[in-house]
């Protein structure tokens, strides 16, 4: 910041907390400035501290959550149209955090409006940072080849920035935004005008070699090389084209370990870097719930696994005024499992003024070798709207069909879904209709056999203006959901009446009680010898929730649920523990223990989860997961080594073992160790 660049920059100083202290200037002096070149905008902040000391630094790990430390955070949205845009984030440590925004960014943490906000974006920019007895400070430089933006000679961007002072859990930004929102909410980003570049069209190219070995006991060993690459071509400023060749994922963490305790589908969430780029504009319906397109499909089994993926194609971003999104993918068979088949999506959205748009999807499945028993073609046709009303209210809504050989009758689904999001109160209603044979086999549905669902929501936020007791916040609420099956049969009810109480140093305590209703028409084997009979039953069981201040070295989180459980009583615990030494090391563990006590018989589960995360410096870390199921009683370990260069390329390695024990029945031993390079080619 030395730089005489910058000293004939003048600084943006008027800053105002929307948390703890609502509407009030930030409480040290905080200045940001902004720049650009003909190829690249700058940002640099100067983050003036009185008590330097206390500036609470975290791991500089990529993408790492900017909320357990000091840190600044910018959003750019460069459309100007309050539903695309960027995040751009770093900590004292120099961490790279970016994000991609779509459908309005949302920036709520209770509201159902549902904003899309992909973490997973990796977008190749640079960041400095340095500490000193004034604070500390932050430069930016973002090429616009990284970022997507209007083909016009002169623009106005939306733009707002961000200041977090960890100890006393403060937000302050540029332009004010409410206690209910966060930087994602672009609607309240401010105006950074007179933007002027070029067109600039670059074409980046990312081959990787791949080397693997593996022993699988009975089956014997393995070894296999491989290399494959990925092209992404600016066609515009605002539209891209990626190809890949040869798709590989290895350097993807592992997924969390799950129990289910339920007759439902459980929802694991994308990791690999290929479908994450403009994942928001392919997401269509309710998230988690009944999503018309769901990548996981593509290149992964019901079982987690791996279908080799030979080729693909993207062809995403702004055309005419609208969103286009076309995809193509190819994958090879697994015998066995699966058979070599094409997918294709194609996406069009129009944005229109208030956060709202208009949409249309289309997916196809095509199973080009020869058919496994169950392997059908498939069709999902949909339509999806959006309509902001006013400051704070929404209206979503979805209609769709399936086209599945052999199944006829009811193959649609429907949605519709309000919101009002206010800084003193939160409120949702929606309805789902999903048909028995709707069938989206490129998407996901968190219910088979279709269903009717009711849920509704309302919160009460209260800001406490005195300080009492160190007090931040009251949050009253109670929601309600239910599901019917076509029949009329209600297959689930749950109402939840809760208070959030949380303190200005960021702990808080949950108090609920919640009515549950089950209902099964057949019987249902919830545990390995314990089936619980055909019937409806009505049950009441108490949640608690605390978590203590996670901007000390050593925090806490506890949640437990105790009551009645279908014919018996339940115990469920999660309490986790999480130890943070200096901006190098984190680490944290926990347990998800069910503890169920049936007429039908007795059972526990567990599942055990360690997080190890050193980082070395920003770009060299070492990170491990090991996890324990005791139904399955087999220890898991994923232990990744990472040598980073420019957005996530760099070099892997990769160790998955998984130790099975007198219950587990799996191949023994089970491990493999993976080396990988990436390198990125930025023509």
């Amino acid at each position: 910041m030395d730089d005489p660049f910058w000293q004939s920059v003048a600084p943006e100083t008027s800053f105002t907390q929307n948390t703890p202290d609502e509407g009030r200037p930030a409480s040290q002096q905080t200045e940001v400035r902004v720049a650009y070149t003909d190829a690249a905008l700058y940002v640099a902040f100067v983050l003036y501290d009185e008590e330097p000391e206390s500036i609470v630094v975290s791991e500089p790990r990529r993408d790492g959550d900017l909320n357990e430390t000091d840190s600044v955070r910018f959003v750019l949205d460069t459309y100007h149209d309050e539903q695309n845009g960027f995040v751009f984030g770093t900590n004292p440590a120099a961490m790279e955090y970016d994000a991609q925004l779509s459908k309005g960014g949302s920036g709520s943490s209770f509201g159902f409006a549902g904003g899309g906000f992909n973490l997973n974006w990796d977008g190749v920019w640079e960041v400095r940072t340095e500490l000193g007895d004034y604070g500390w400070s932050a430069e930016f430089r973002i090429p616009f080849t990284t970022i997507r933006y209007p083909s016009l000679d002169e623009q106005d961007w939306g733009a707002n920035f961000q200041r977090r002072i960890h100890r006393r859990h403060e937000n302050a930004f540029w332009s004010p935004v409410g206690r209910q929102f966060n930087i994602t909410r672009l609607a309240d980003a401010g105006r950074l005008g007179g933007v002027r570049i070029g067109s600039q069209r670059n074409l980046k190219i990312v081959p990787y070699a791949l080397g693997e070995v593996g022993d699988t006991g009975d089956a014997g060993t393995h070894s296999e090389a491989d290399f494959g690459v990925d092209l992404k071509y600016s066609i515009t400023p605002a539209l891209t084209l990626d190809l890949t060749y040869n798709t590989d994922f290895a350097q993807v963490e592992a997924d969390e370990l799950q129990i289910s305790l339920d007759r439902f589908n459980l929802f694991f969430p994308e990791k690999r870097p290929f479908f994450l780029e403009n994942a928001g504009l392919f997401a269509v319906g309710k998230s988690q719930q009944v999503e018309l397109f769901f990548s996981r499909r593509i290149g992964l089994s019901g079982n987690g696994e791996i279908i080799p993926i030979d080729a693909g194609a993207r062809l995403s971003g702004a055309l005419l005024g609208a969103n286009v999104g076309l995809m193509y993918m190819q994958t090879d068979d697994l015998p066995g499992v699966a058979s070599s088949s094409g997918f294709a999506v194609a996406r069009i959205n129009k944005e229109l003024p208030n956060r709202s748009s208009l949409g249309a999807v289309l997916v196809d499945k095509s199973v080009s070798g020869d058919a496994l028993p169950g392997e059908n073609d498939n069709r999902t046709f949909g339509a999806d709207a959006r309509w902001g009303i006013g400051e704070y209210g929404l209206i979503t809504g979805y209609v769709a069909q399936t086209d599945t050989p052999e199944r006829d009758g009811d193959d649609q689904s429907w949605s519709l879904a309000g919101s009002y999001d206010s800084p003193d109160w939160s409120l949702g209603l929606s309805w789902v209709d999903v048909g028995e044979q709707f069938n989206p086999e490129v998407g996901f549905i968190n219910r088979s056999g279709g269903y009717e669902n009711l849920s509704l929501r309302a919160l009460r936020r209260y800001r406490l203006t005195d300080g009492r007791w160190g007090l931040l916040e009251l949050r009253p609420h109670f929601s309600y959901t239910a599901y019917w099956d076509p029949w009329s049969f209600k297959e689930s009810g749950f109402l939840h009446v809760d208070n959030h109480t949380e303190w200005k140093n960021g702990s808080e305590l949950h108090t609920a009680i919640n009515w549950v209703n089950k209902g099964l028409q057949e019987p249902f084997e919830i545990y390995e010898g314990v089936v619980i009979p055909a019937g409806t039953y009505h049950t009441v069981e108490t949640h608690l929730y605390a978590q203590t201040d996670d901007s000390k070295w050593l925090s806490f989180q506890m949640s437990a649920t105790i009551g009645g459980f279908y014919s018996g009583d339940r115990v469920a615990i999660s309490p986790s523990l999480r130890i943070r030494w200096g901006d190098k090391f984190v680490s944290e563990i926990g347990l998800v223990q069910n503890d169920v006590e049936l007429p039908e018989g007795d059972f526990v589960t567990r599942i055990g989860r360690l997080r190890l995360a050193y980082s070395f410096t920003p770009k060299l870390g070492l990170e491990a997961l090991f996890q324990y199921s005791n139904v399955d009683d087999f220890l898991s370990s994923n232990i990744r080594f990472s040598w980073l260069r420019k957005a996530n390329t760099g070099l892997y390695l990769v160790y998955n073992d998984i130790e099975g024990y007198d219950g587990y029945s799996g191949a023994q031993p089970d491990r493999s160790f993976i080396a990988k390079y990436t390198y990125l080619f930025d023509i």
